[in-house]
């Protein structure tokens, strides 16, 4: 049927919807960037930055190759005949445009693609060969993620919360809305392995097992990083909706307009409770006011609602960020105990936060909204919601499956690809080239005209204890 003058209008609003909201979440490439160059020592601030850089353009190629394929590459047939692990159409974008899904629907999934690398490469920063990052990046964005969202995101998934003519997990399915688990928590335990298997750096933990601070050297980066991110989780969370032009049968007057703005500030009151938690419970611990540790805060209240951004009510993300900020603050004490090296706290905070995010969709989904955010022709009493909320245990249920199968699934992908590089030498840089600095050995110049190899000083100290440290296992 020849499209009418309203259908172009509508599909015209739609894709610069989507493309904006594909441009907010590339943004947070530039936010990932300060955070992490911000975030590191002076000595390593033009490795991390180019990691970055990296994840970019290695996950533009081996998500335009192979992940929207395994991701959304679905027939164009009924839907319960597709493969319910992972698409088998589409690589290299072959069929592309078609019934489902146009060239704006893959840009801004890439854009969700590459942060997912850019989130484990800040786990292992400071002490990992290059090339290491452009192998792990390659395969992390090309398989191990795309993996995770064909489950989640793909009608035909498994876990999939959309009624597709096949029964859903639970009558549920799970609701991960914008990805606590199936960007930051795949992020995260991909993280976790590399520094469990790096180990941590040299001289973060003295001949004693004592703990050294290494602090970033740029707390201005840090802020920036921080309200750039914030910036783009706008496009992250709304922009998840596809379609902005999408009426609410039996709900007079709203439409996917309504819960954009809703989802919006959801966002905005968890991140900023998550702050505000740790500014204050840092104080009592520390004793005095951290700037790093609440712009931390704020993006574990970031990752903790991205799930059930778009079901809960504005009251509850405030629960959301308040607990999220005490799973972080807790997941990195223990990381202290258990001699755990990450540079950004990625693990604790993307990994951690993003668990707890699925729980607590599970728990505080309204039935409302996840009958208009997945179900706009059913009607009120279809489906299963939050549990607190009375809806039953079948979205809990289906949320507590995520998170299981998105662990298990990541440690056996990037583990054994994290070991093997270890194996064969190519994960690790030497003592010498860690205590110099990955700028001087790796790249050529250190990122800073004034900086000198002062740094340089610390180095027998740091290499004794490193020594007695080894001896000592």
């Amino acid at each position: 049927m020849k499209p009418t003058w309203e259908t172009s209008v509508t599909d015209s609003i739609n894709t610069i919807y989507l493309l904006f909201s594909a441009y907010l979440v590339f943004v947070m490439q530039v936010g990932f960037a300060m955070l992490c160059a911000g975030s590191v020592r002076a000595k390593n601030a033009t490795n991390v930055m180019l990691t970055n850089v990296v994840d970019a353009v290695v996950g533009s190629l081996s998500f335009y190759l192979f992940g929207f394929a395994f991701a959304f590459g679905s027939s164009t047939s009924i839907a319960h005949d597709n493969n319910p692990f992972i698409g088998t159409h589409s690589f290299a974008l072959s069929d592309i445009p078609n019934n489902t899904y146009d060239y704006n629907f893959f840009l801004y999934q890439w854009a969700f693609a590459i942060a997912v690398a850019g989130i484990t490469s800040g786990s292992v920063a400071e002490r990992t060969h290059f090339a290491a990052y452009l192998l792990f990046s390659f395969f992390l964005t090309g398989l191990v993620y795309p993996v995770v969202a064909h489950w989640v995101w793909s009608v035909p998934g498994w876990l999939s919360p959309h009624y597709s003519g096949r029964p859903i997990l639970f009558g549920s399915g799970a609701i991960d809305f914008a990805g606590s688990g199936a960007v930051h928590l795949v992020g995260g335990i991909a993280g976790l392995w590399g520094s469990i298997i790096e180990g941590p750096r040299v001289g973060r933990f003295d001949a004693f097992g004592k703990a050294v601070p290494m602090r970033g050297h740029n707390a201005t980066l840090v802020v920036l990083g921080t309200f750039l991110l914030w910036f783009g989780w706008f496009g992250f969370n709304p922009g998840s909706f596809d379609k902005i032009l999408i009426g609410y049968p039996g709900f007079t007057g709203q439409g996917n307009w309504t819960a954009v703005g809703r989802t919006a500030v959801t966002t905005t009151l968890a991140g900023s409770t998550a702050g505000l938690t740790t500014l204050f419970a840092r104080r009592l611990l520390v004793g005095h006011w951290d700037a790093l540790d609440v712009c931390n805060g704020v993006l574990g209240g970031f990752v903790a609602i991205t799930s059930g951004c778009s079901v809960v009510e504005p009251w509850a993300a405030i629960v959301c960020g308040f607990v999220a900020a005490w799973v972080l603050i807790s997941l990195n004490m223990l990381a202290l105990k258990l001699k755990f090296d990450d540079p950004l706290e990625a693990v604790q905070l993307h990994g951690g936060c993003g668990a707890w995010g699925l729980i607590f969709t599970g728990l505080f989904a309204k039935e409302e909204y996840v009958v208009q955010a997945f179900d706009t022709d059913q009607i009120v009493g279809a489906r299963p919601f939050g549990l607190l909320r009375g809806g039953g245990w079948g979205l809990i249920g289906a949320q507590l499956v995520e998170l299981v199968v998105i662990v298990v699934w990541v440690s056996a992908t990037m583990g054994p690809l994290f070991y093997g590089l270890n194996k064969l030498g190519l994960l690790r840089i030497s003592v010498d080239d860690e205590v110099a600095g990955l700028d001087v050995s790796s790249h050529g110049g250190y990122a800073y005209e004034t900086q000198t190899a002062r740094s340089d000083q610390n180095y027998p100290r740091f290499y004794a204890d490193y020594v007695r440290l080894e001896e000592s296992r």
